[in-house]
């Protein structure tokens, strides 16, 4: 069986003292390979890797460094397919979904930075007959921490405002999804990208906390739960790093009595099961206003029970593949007895996918749940699996107060076709991202990030780019120094 280990500096690094983990298919529990976690030792050496390559990264200027980043680009695009299975196997989720969307992603985050780099600049602004100027330094050694559920995608993410604004990057994958990260780095380097400033590391917890902890690094971009994410806020702070923090969701879903109901039916689908409900945007409290809720769930059940095929992740017809592993298998399971015991009301699913090509794995059929309240604990929680949770409201002023009650505030959506009241009511969402008539697309060019306790900074569009650099001011005297010590 295959091995995977640390990457510095362009080629992988083994030290016999690293404890093993597996990397395991949660669409039928087999084992994929060992990964050697990566030792205090190792680690240190990455970090030295990274601080060398920065010196030499970060002095080619800036078309140099994004031309590299489009060869990488074109890489991903050529090695599309066989990145796509590694997501496949590793995360469960469907080969129609990997094989379209998650690498494409990832190149085009690449290419949107090197596009937009170049064209960062500073200011200059005259004082009397001085002036000063001001211009864009990176920051140093980065580190990335990665989720399961877009392995490749999120690191491109962190990957490519960092590497174009002339960082290096250390990053940790996920334990459960820790291969696509490895191939990325492999890929930088046959595009060019010099040895040692896209290094992975692997590991758990105590990897994670080493990189949050180093003085050397400067960020750290981390992707996960709010839990994890104080953790790192905390240790983080030991040494000031700059951070970016972008945790989970309990998002809201409103679908006024306006809207049309195929489309509201479609987007609370997609809101809700799509990789198989572990997206931390999702909008698993679907607010319904009352004159259309019985029509709304009686369609909702039919296109539910009739459009989802759980299958074989691997397999092009399958639209719903296999939660990550079984601790997270048995959590949504204890949610769903949760709904039920707290008086909920289930309309489909609730229990494990019963067909021949699902029993070995973790599925869990798509639920709904419906005639839900507030205060039910299915939704108050993050529950990162496929539970949709309905909640019948009666007027804007409403409804609004009980989006916004919660500590998370990821994303919302909204469904009306009162142009006026769309842009009202998304005014008044505490949340990082409101979508109108839609859910769920993330385009490179839009910041993906939340409020309150989902987190801090921003992903993706222009002011990332600013994440991953320091201002540096610059006096320039021509007049004579004023000073009483003449």
């Amino acid at each position: 069986m295959s091995s995977l280990y640390t990457y510095i500096d362009g080629r992988y690094c083994s030290d016999k003292g690293g404890k093993l983990f597996l990397n395991i298919n949660p669409a039928n529990k087999e084992v994929i390979c060992h990964v050697e976690e990566t030792t205090r030792s190792l680690f240190e050496k990455s970090v030295e890797s990274s601080q060398k390559a920065f010196e030499q990264w970060s002095s080619l200027s800036v078309i140099e460094r994004c031309d590299r980043l489009r060869a990488a680009a074109k890489l991903l695009r050529y090695h599309n397919d066989a990145l796509a299975l590694i997501e496949v196997e590793d995360s469960g989720k469907p080969w129609q979904e990997a094989s379209t969307l998650d690498i494409i992603s990832g190149a085009e985050c690449l290419e949107y930075y090197a596009g937009l780099a170049p064209t960062q600049v500073g200011l200059q602004q005259s004082v009397n007959n001085d002036f000063f100027y001001t211009r864009k330094e990176p920051l140093g050694i980065v580190a990335g921490i990665g989720a399961w559920n877009y392995p490749l995608q999120i690191a491109c993410w962190k990957a490519a405002p960092a590497l174009a604004a002339g960082n290096v990057m250390l990053f940790k994958p996920s334990e459960e999804t820790p291969r696509s990260a490895a191939k990325l780095a492999e890929i930088f380097v046959e595009a060019g990208i010099n040895p040692g400033v896209f290094n992975v590391v692997q590991g758990g917890e105590e990897v994670g906390s080493w990189l949050c902890d180093h003085p050397l690094i400067r960020k750290v971009s981390f992707t996960g739960s709010v839990t994890t994410g104080c953790k790192v806020m905390k240790a983080a702070s030991s040494s000031l790093k700059s951070l970016t923090l972008e945790l989970g969701g309990k998002s809201p879903l409103i679908i006024f009595d306006d809207a049309g109901l195929d489309q509201s039916v479609a987007g609370a689908m997609l809101g809700n099961f799509y990789t198989q409900g572990e997206i931390c945007t999702n909008a698993t409290r679907v607010f319904v206003q009352e004159n259309i809720y019985d029509n709304f769930i009686s369609k909702l059940k039919r296109k539910t029970l009739s459009v989802i095929k759980a299958g074989n992740p691997k397999d092009p017809i399958t639209n719903f593949g296999a939660l990550i592993s079984e601790k997270h298998y048995q959590k949504v399971l204890g949610y769903i007895k949760l709904g039920l015991t707290e008086g909920a009301r289930l309309l489909v699913g609730g229990k494990q996918v019963n067909t021949p090509d699902c029993q070995a794995g973790f599925f869990i059929e798509p639920t709904i749940f419906v005639d839900c309240n507030d205060d039910m604990s299915i939704c108050k929680h993050e529950i990162f699996g496929p539970v949709m949770s309905i909640l019948k409201f009666n007027d804007e002023e409403e409804v609004i107060r009980r989006a916004n009650n919660s500590n998370y505030g990821l994303a919302a959506g909204i469904f009306t076709k009162d142009i006026q009241r769309a842009h009202r009511v998304a005014h008044k969402i505490e949340a990082g991202i409101c979508w109108i008539n839609q859910y769920g697309v993330s385009p490179i060019e839009m910041p993906v990030g939340g409020y309150k306790q989902s987190g801090l900074g921003r992903e993706n569009g222009k002011e990332t780019l600013n994440q991953y650099c320091q201002t540096k001011s610059i006096y320039i005297g021509l007049d004579a120094i004023e000073t009483p010590f003449r």
